[in-house]
């Protein structure tokens, strides 16, 4: 065996090693039914399991008609207040928003106008990394997933904290806010270093400007000219808004609170959470609908004809079409049915950007697709719940016209959801719970042991 090869090469023992190893694995399907596990933890209509309580967020997908609930337009609170009117707030204004919306999950009250404007030095105070960590962590062995350059930065920065096992309320806000102000510059440096060392691309390192935004500090630190307009700056930090928290039952969210529960670091916490984040399930919807949408650009010869464009979405569900995976991406939620809100507030804006970089006929095609998907998917398939586009679907088509790098898009998300895992841990430490340990009923057949020798 080549040495250089040991850690990605897959040997015939290997195959047939997995092979013993996937056949054990496996649980006969109606095992699930007799015994009412709920797989994923939620019911065959969407609804979760109750594992936990929240001050946080609240994600609304029904109400109560007449003593039967029954789907609603979804609707998202961050401690209360609706997420459509936290933005409505700070765009009506002229403000950036991401900032006093992350104040207003950790301390579960909204800033006044002092209070705000401490807290925004208190980030931009924190967002400086140790000497030397760029060159010696950032730019050494660039990985081709910026996730895995994100999770291995903050697992290392453990290692500059003189207090990184302090669990304490106080300590733990204070490692939460370093790590919410340094997520983008992690992030975009591990970027340039894969851009650099792989792709050949000039190396920019620039600083990041305490008068700036977050949003303004992420397009700063990425363009090489550090350019960019009000529209663009405003945009991202509306995307940033939209997906900085989703209640504590989304995938990373709860494994911030089951890995908090064990009392471990807040580096630690924060990058198993990064590793669900990573996960295609979970982070990685968007890029599917940015490509999925190049590859109906290419097959669909008019974007305008409801009929060419119609047969396009059926080809993918029938697995003949993009991928062959059957699914329409962007279309469809575990708990949203009939709109998703982050989706509906961020059409608006997406609408406004596609017509600054002159690609209303792109933005006319994923109208299109909007409309059309949710009634072609229920034609075709058996739905327990409605279907409507989730915020993915537009998310990616905003960061490729803000000429963010597919490498990226994920990792804006967790800029924008460290904020969210943050109040979850805290909340948890809060509680001094229990560690968490759901139940795995045992259903395999007990065996007699046989030595060696008889095998």
């Amino acid at each position: 065996m080549n040495n250089n090869n040991i850690y990605s090469d897959i040997t015939p023992e290997i195959l047939r090693l997995a092979k013993l190893s996937q056949e054990s694995g496996v649980i006969e399907q109606e095992l699930f039914t007799r015994y009412e596990v709920k797989r994923g933890l939620r019911d065959l209509n969407g609804k979760g399991v109750l594992a936990g309580l929240t001050h946080i967020s609240d994600v609304r997908a029904s109400e109560i008609v007449d003593g039967v609930s029954v789907p609603c337009h979804g609707r998202l609170f961050y401690r209360g207040y609706d997420v459509k009117d936290l933005v409505n707030g700070f765009t009506g204004d002229g403000r950036f928003g991401f900032e006093e919306v992350t104040y207003l999950l950790l301390f579960g009250e909204l800033p006044d106008a002092k209070e705000l404007s401490s807290f925004k030095e208190l980030l931009a105070f924190y967002r400086t990394l140790p000497t030397s960590f760029v060159r010696d962590i950032i730019l050494k062995a660039p990985s081709k997933d910026m996730m895995n350059t994100l999770a291995r930065s903050v697992l290392t920065l453990y290692s500059y904290d003189d207090r990184a096992d302090d669990t304490s309320i106080p300590n733990v806000l204070r490692q939460c806010m370093q790590l919410i102000s340094l997520f983008p510059l992690l992030s975009i440096y591990g970027y340039q270093a894969y851009s650099h060392y792989h792709d050949g691309n000039s190396l920019f390192i620039h600083q990041p400007v305490a008068e700036l935004s977050t949003a303004e500090n992420i397009l700063h630190i990425l363009r090489p000219d550090s350019k960019y307009t009000p529209l663009e700056a405003k945009i991202l930090d509306i995307a940033l808004v939209l997906h900085m928290e989703h209640g504590g039952g989304n995938n990373s969210s709860f494994t911030t609170h089951v890995v908090t529960s064990s009392m471990t670091d807040t580096y630690s916490t924060i990058a198993a959470a990064i590793g669900s984040l990573k996960g295609p399930r979970h982070g990685g919807a968007n890029i599917k609908v940015v490509k999925m949408f190049e590859d109906m650009k290419q097959e669909v010869h008019d974007w305008t004809d409801e009929d060419e464009v119609g047969n396009y979405l059926r080809r993918l569900l029938h697995k003949d079409a993009f991928d062959h995976a059957g699914l329409i991406y962007g279309v469809g939620h575990a708990v949203y049915s009939k709109s998703d809100p982050r989706a509906v507030i961020f059409k608006g804006f997406v609408e406004k950007l596609s017509e600054e970089k002159g690609l209303q006929k792109e933005f006319a095609l994923y109208s299109l697709v909007e409309r059309l998907a949710p009634e072609i998917i229920s034609n075709e398939r058996q739905m327990f719940k409605g279907v409507s586009i989730n915020v993915d679907f537009y998310s990616g088509f905003v960061y490729n016209m803000l000429g963010l790098p597919m490498e990226l898009y994920t990792p804006i998300f967790a800029i924008a959801r460290i904020a969210g895992w943050s109040a979850h841990r805290l909340e948890e430490l809060a509680n001094n719970g229990k560690i968490i340990r759901p139940a795995y009923k045992p259903v395999g057949e007990d065996k007699e042991y046989v030595s060696l020798g008889k095998r």
